[in-house]
């Protein structure tokens, strides 16, 4: 899941930040993540749309 790998790659970026290595390398690292947050936000997002939407079917039908 994207927990998962979100929480992995956060665990890689804060090693690579302590452990100071290459700038490019923690940049990568922090490029991916933030890619990773934002899809996990937009996938989200798309879920609590879809939940609103039957919701709303669901309280028409009553």
């Amino acid at each position: 899941m994207l927990n998962d790998e979100i929480c992995k790659l956060r665990e890689k970026l804060n090693d690579s930040i302590l452990n100071e290595k290459d700038y490019n390398i923690t940049y990568q690292i922090s490029v991916e993540l933030d890619q990773l947050i934002a899809e996990y936000y937009s996938t989200e997002i798309k879920l609590n749309k879809k939940a609103q939407k039957l919701e709303t079917k669901k309280q028409m039908i009553m």
